[in-house]
């Protein structure tokens, strides 16, 4: 498989605090891949470090296969965009007149890039308004579009959805589809608004005072995550024998409750134990959310 993003044992500390503290995380390409952390884990040091805004303790980094510590690694920044924290945008500006002030920043000739960007992220047609007028999601897709000058085929979002209404929501949701989709972007995307994420990434890295706790696919994911039935009945061992005879996934959680992993359908278990003098007494089924799955992962509030 080929990374954009490695991170080996990566360490940054300032005085007494360690923010992160031997990160080691992949990045598939073509990825968008969900960077998950309560505020201060350690997510937009990450972000700062591979960005270049700020050096790592100690430990490595790759991007696109150049290592950190070698001249290499500034060309395979220039393939990079981001934004971190909150978009770098002049409020005193139109969207266009941001868009010409980060080219001439990059160096880079605008030849009329700058209208089909703004075409891209759905502000094209802002004419002069400037951004101090515009909504908190129309100043998230400038900072897109401004992220997107140098034509980057890694985009890193700090925290995207921030703050922004359930329309703005589902606006910025679509454009990072479609970037990732049509523009064949890889996208690392940090966020703690955990239910949005998962309509949106294909992996995870979840994270916790600087250290990566697990890796996955949003498949993996899911079948951590999946459905179960939590069913309490009048004679648990007939239960049991019953689930072990059809080779259903299973675990007591108590003298008569039991919760059931497999797939099963409720109408025949319930016959089925009927026939077998075992009473139901309670059964309803749950479907664990990313969010409690994380608060699992890293052992709730300390």
């Amino acid at each position: 498989m080929e990374y954009v993003v490695r991170t080996y044992s990566l360490c940054k500390r300032y005085r007494k605090f360690t923010a992160l503290d031997g990160l080691t995380m992949n990045v598939p390409k073509g990825a968008i891949y969900g960077f998950v952390g309560r505020n201060g884990a350690g997510k937009t040091t990450l972000i700062r470090i591979l960005a270049g805004i700020q050096p790592q303790t100690s430990g490595s980094y790759e991007l696109y296969g150049e290592k950190s510590e070698t001249k290499g690694i500034y060309k395979a920044r220039r393939r990079m965009g981001a934004i971190v924290e909150t978009p770098s945008i002049h409020l005193d500006m139109s969207a266009r007149e941001n868009m010409l002030s980060m080219y001439r920043i990059m160096g880079l000739p605008e030849d009329n890039r700058s209208g089909q960007l703004l075409e891209l992220v759905g502000i094209a047609d802002t004419g002069r308004k400037k951004a101090k007028g515009f909504s908190l999601g129309m100043r998230q897709r400038l900072g897109i579009a401004m992220a997107l000058c140098s034509s980057p085929d890694f985009l890193i979002l700090d925290e995207p959805v921030n703050g922004l209404d359930p329309q703005g929501i589902i606006e910025i949701r679509e454009l990072i589809l479609k970037l990732n989709r049509e523009n064949n972007i890889t996208i690392l995307i940090s966020s703690h608004i955990l239910d949005e994420l998962a309509k949106l990434a294909t992996h995870y890295g979840f994270i916790d005072k600087g250290r990566m706790i697990s890796e996955m696919t949003a498949q993996e994911l899911e079948a951590q995550c999946r459905k179960s039935m939590c069913i309490k009945v009048s004679n648990p061992q007939v239960l049991t024998g019953y689930l072990e005879s059809i080779n259903a996934d299973y675990k007591l959680t108590d003298a008569q409750t039991a919760q059931i992993s497999s797939e099963i359908r409720i109408t025949p278990l319930v016959e089925e134990l009927d026939k077998r003098g075992c009473e139901v007494l309670h059964i309803n089924e749950n479907e664990e959310s990313l969010e409690s799955f994380f608060i699992n992962l890293v052992g709730g509030e300390q």
